[in-house]
């Protein structure tokens, strides 16, 4: 779910990028659980059913990854997506939390198809969505098709991004939550993978979503805050591994409380409530120094044609000629805006 943090951020401190050629040339490291999740909610049929194989192999997610990735390296855009690897222990509460709505919601599914309620069907239906495991490799085994790298992180996907981002081997993370802001990202990059029209639920109204860069340096002199500060805010608020947060706390109560007395462990308890006993300390040392690895490479490749063809139209059913024409896409936008700058990507040696 990721901390909200959405009222503290001024409109004059995100940047708007309405044409993503501004990004061109550019690394982003990109959250790719975010990304695939943000796919298996939105490439779906109208009563919710998400797009599938002969076999019942969920494959929204692929459609997505495919597409979009493609339109990303045709505005000159070089994306790096960084999958979650083990998560934290702090995370077990959120992770239950997830697992207990996604039941609920899948009965809930059940229950509008037998009454023919589709917009109740669709709404369930993306509340229930599930990222398996054979999903994830295969996203992976497409992204190796594409020639497109990945990382596997250790721990927490968007702390490795903003890690990445951090050390300059990108120019910025994307992710739709803000917590790539309190793992230190110097830029996050948000709606990159979502951008375009969206229906806005049970209206039959739609809204273009603009991706946004919000630069973390700019955000903390708005608002005269240390990253330290922002992660004590984020805190109070809650996050993935204090989910409740505090009782009557939002992010400009929060606000106001660092501000006055300087940081999370410096405010009186009698001021904090919460069900459940927080271990703040450790949350903040969490976000200031995540489980992060320098073990990477990142190489951008010419698309093995054969492959991806082998993978999306014969394991997955898609429609042969729509995969070609945009593999033509895919094999000219590397050409263009990725194979003539190799020659420069010396410095994005392997880690050790």
């Amino acid at each position: 779910m990721g901390v909200d943090l959405k009222d503290l951020i001024p409109d004059d401190v995100k940047i708007p990028v309405s044409d993503l050629r501004i990004l061109r040339g550019r690394i982003v490291a990109i959250d790719a659980y975010n990304a695939l999740y943000q796919f298996l909610t939105a490439i779906r049929q109208p009563d919710g059913t998400p797009l599938m194989d002969n076999q019942g192999r969920i494959t929204s997610h692929l459609s997505g990854l495919y597409y979009r990735t493609i339109n990303l390296l045709e505005n000159g855009i070089k994306p790096v997506y960084v999958f979650d690897g083990k998560p934290p222990e702090l995370k077990a509460k959120e992770i239950e939390k997830r697992r207990v709505l996604r039941e609920e919601a899948s009965k809930k599914y059940e229950e509008a198809v037998k009454t023919g309620d589709i917009e109740a069907a669709r709404k369930y239906a993306v509340m229930a969505v599930k990222l398996a495991d054979y999903m994830v490799e295969d996203a992976k085994k497409l992204l190796d098709a594409m020639g497109i790298p990945w990382v596997q992180a250790p721990a927490e996907g968007e702390a490795q991004a903003a890690y990445m981002a951090k050390k300059g081997d990108a120019y910025a993370s994307a992710s739709q939550d803000y917590d790539s802001l309190l793992f230190g990202s110097p830029r996050l990059i948000r709606n990159l993978t979502i951008s375009g029209k969206r229906k806005l639920p049970r209206k039959e109204e739609y809204v273009e979503i603009v991706p946004e860069i919000i630069e973390l340096n700019k955000l903390l002199a708005k608002l005269g805050l240390t990253h330290e500060a922002l992660v004590d805010i984020g805190i109070l608020v809650g996050t993935d591994y204090n989910p409740d947060g505090f009782e009557g706390i939002g992010p400009k109560k929060a606000y106001q409380l660092v501000k006055a007395y300087g940081s999370v462990e410096k405010i009186p308890k009698a001021l904090l409530k919460s069900p459940v006993e927080v271990d703040v300390l450790t949350i903040k040392k969490y976000f200031l120094n995540p489980q992060v690895t320098d073990s990477y490479k990142l190489d951008w490749r010419e698309p093995d044609v054969n492959l991806v063809v082998e993978i999306l139209v014969k394991e997955h059913d898609f429609n042969e000629e729509r995969v070609k024409n945009a593999l033509d896409r895919l094999i000219k936008a590397y050409r263009e805006h990725v194979k003539g700058s190799q020659q420069g990507l010396a410095k994005w040696f392997t880690k050790k």
